[in-house]
């Protein structure tokens, strides 16, 4: 049986042509999963019963169940959700005025191995299926309040989202339907450890959503202690691929940089930071290290955060800090992990 949220508007209509019925029927089913949130094919009311018993024998409706919810004092919500395997999941819906933010993960666990990061200690299990990723949607969605609506979703949470390539794309295709959320395709952010080829290919196939490439280092030495990933693309090679990239010229591409106390955060990196971004169209994004309960590395004060944020600014690099919401409830960048692993010893990186 598969799950219909893995499914494109044309391959549903495809499958209702099949059934003897109208194309039109699958704009009508995506409206019910989408706008609706149905939980059940008996809910479709304007859908006769016999074609509602057809899909119900065909397909399931990619149910998570949502094994906890926790919210910070910032009013972030952090969700645990337990897949069909038994496999858990996070995703962590951030607040703004009346529109939110909805971090999702692509993968149980991650194969990229990175030194700072929380999902790191337990390696890739397997990657998300797009109805296990666009269904992380439908469910933070219910707990949007009247007035409220999810604005953005950045593909930051469990996982390397081009190392899931396929699903990545496909559920790009799904978000973005008119018929279904209708997110404009410039308010999904797909962020990268660096996957070089499936940069370049995610640029060639003009797939539309945001680029961020997480940096973190400014030398492959520092870059390669921090992200495994740079002893196969070192920096001069994603660097030249960013350079490259085919995107709009109103669209920049946003490098995160994590501020690693005595690590990163030191000025003397900046000018080798204007220097690498030089000839790309972009934007920094300056993220004070999240700690985790028993992490190796420190956030840098405050103060030298936004130093740091200043020096950048000072040499016309567009340069901005982000505080993490979550913290409270280990929900901020770089602290997602499966339930259970969060002090289990940190697993090898893939390759």
């Amino acid at each position: 049986m598969i799950n219909i949220k893995s499914l494109s508007l044309a391959e549903l209509g495809a499958w209702f042509e099949a059934q003897g019925q109208a194309p039109y029927r699958a704009r009508q089913v995506f409206q019910w999963l989408y706008q609706r949130g149905v939980r059940d094919f008996a809910e479709m009311s304007n859908v006769s019963k016999a074609l509602r018993e057809a899909l119900a024998a065909d397909f399931h409706l990619g149910a998570l169940e949502t094994a906890q919810i926790q919210e910070s004092q910032d009013g972030s919500r952090k969700f645990a959700f337990r897949l069909h395997d038994g496999h858990v999941i996070e995703s962590v819906l951030m607040p703004n005025n009346t529109q939110h933010t909805l971090c999702v993960s692509t993968q149980v666990g991650c194969a990229m191995g990175c030194d700072f990061c929380m999902t790191a200690r337990m390696g890739l299990v397997r990657n998300l299926s797009s109805g296990e990723i666009v269904q992380q949607v439908v469910e933070a969605a219910r707990y949007v309040s009247e007035g409220r609506f999810i604005r953005n979703i950045v593909f930051m949470g469990m996982g390397e989202p081009l190392h899931n390539y396929e699903a990545l794309v496909r559920t790009i295709g799904v978000l973005s339907e008119d018929m279904g959320f209708g997110f404009s395709k410039r308010r999904l952010t797909v962020s990268t450890s660096g996957l070089v080829p499936a940069i370049r290919r995610f640029g060639a196939e003009r797939v539309g959503a945001n680029l961020a490439i997480s940096l973190n280092g400014v030398t492959d030495a520092v870059r390669t202690r921090l992200m495994p990933v740079n002893r196969r693309w070192p920096l001069a090679e994603l660097m030249q691929a960013c350079r490259e990239y085919p995107a709009d010229n109103r669209v920049r591409i946003t490098f995160e940089y994590v501020l690693i106390r005595g690590l990163t955060d030191d000025l003397a990196d900046v000018p080798r930071l204007v220097k690498l971004l030089h000839g790309i169209k972009s934007k920094v994004n300056l993220i004070p290290y999240n700690a985790g309960p028993d992490s190796k590395y420190q956030a840098p004060s405050l103060e030298q955060a936004r130093v740091f944020q200043e020096a950048l600014l000072a040499r016309g690099v567009l340069a901005t800090l982000r505080i993490s919401k979550g913290q409270d409830i280990q929900a901020a960048c770089g602290q997602l992990v499966q339930a259970g692993r969060r002090n289990a010893p940190r697993a090898r990186a893939a390759g």
